[in-house]
């Protein structure tokens, strides 16, 4: 995410944050635009899921989520009641929480909901893990996605992964898959890409998603040989176009084990029920 979009969404956040008793909150309705959300009933099932979190974490529905009453003007001077919801940060924490990561607004909220400090480049590295996060389950749908076409193609799964680890050859610049986990210290039956930097994921699932697409659009396209070319083909010109930027992901270093990363962001989550301040009665 750039930091403009990332100063952009600091600001509209804390321009709608209200102050109770020292208590932040937000009001529902105002937190549907700022998520991204176009329609309330879609909204509202949003907040059903957060509230089934608070109770799970043991935490008082009422003390987070508090219904109220709102005015607001209609044409001819006219007035209509509408239902809305104060919600406090650790509320809304949970309502990002239900949100896709690889909106920007999602990816934003579960950040700044969560830090209790204001420091954005602490925001800006929580934002940074969760993109990278979604930027690998998003590599395994693709790679599914792949071994199903190439099975249908008459590929077993031997064969996938002889042309998965060619493709990984021809990005890494002659390193092979083994190569490369040796080169980062990954034990061997740990994939690869759990231990990848967010663009050299993004990177494999580029050139992965170009296979697919082609093995889509050309019927011709089969056997593990024809296949094995054309995955080969899209991971050069991936591996082209990151070189020209200056980027050769053999010599990246190693990123976090995403396991540890993934277990890291739930145990913060857990934590904060222990911090968050409460809606006074």
């Amino acid at each position: 995410m750039e930091k403009n979009i990332i100063t952009k969404l600091h600001k509209n956040f804390e321009d709608y944050a209200h102050n109770q008793d020292e208590t932040e909150f937000w009001y529902a309705r105002d937190l549907q635009h700022l998520l991204g959300y176009n329609r309330w009933e879609n909204f509202e099932n949003a907040i059903l899921k957060a509230k089934i979190s608070c109770e799970t974490a043991k935490q008082k529905v009422l003390d987070h989520f508090r219904d109220v009453t709102k005015t607001i003007p209609m044409p001819k001077e006219a007035n209509k009641s509408i239902s809305d919801i104060k919600l406090t940060r650790y509320a809304c924490y949970l309502i990002a929480q239900n949100g896709d990561p690889r909106k920007d607004e999602i990816a934003f909220a579960q950040t700044y909901f969560a830090v209790q400090t204001r420091k954005q480049e602490i925001v800006e590295q929580r934002i940074a893990e969760l993109e990278r996060i979604s930027a690998r389950e998003k590599l395994s749908t693709t790679e599914k996605e792949l071994s199903g076409i190439i099975f249908e193609r008459g590929v077993d799964n031997q064969g996938f992964g002889r042309i998965r680890s060619k493709g990984d050859k021809a990005l890494f610049g002659g390193y092979t898959t083994g190569d490369m986990k040796v080169k980062l210290g990954i034990p061997e039956n740990r994939p690869l890409a759990d231990f990848l930097p967010a663009v050299t994921i993004k990177a494999k699932d580029l050139a992965s998603e170009i296979t697919n697409h082609n093995l889509k659009q050309d019927r011709n396209l089969s056997g593990e040989m024809t296949i094995t070319d054309e995955h080969v083909k899209n991971n050069k010109n991936v591996r082209e176009t990151l070189t020209k930027s200056g980027i050769r992901p053999e010599a990246l270093p190693r990123a976090e084990d995403m396991k540890k990363l993934e277990r890291k962001l739930k145990s913060e989550g857990k934590k904060l029920p222990k911090t968050v301040k409460k809606l006074k009665k």
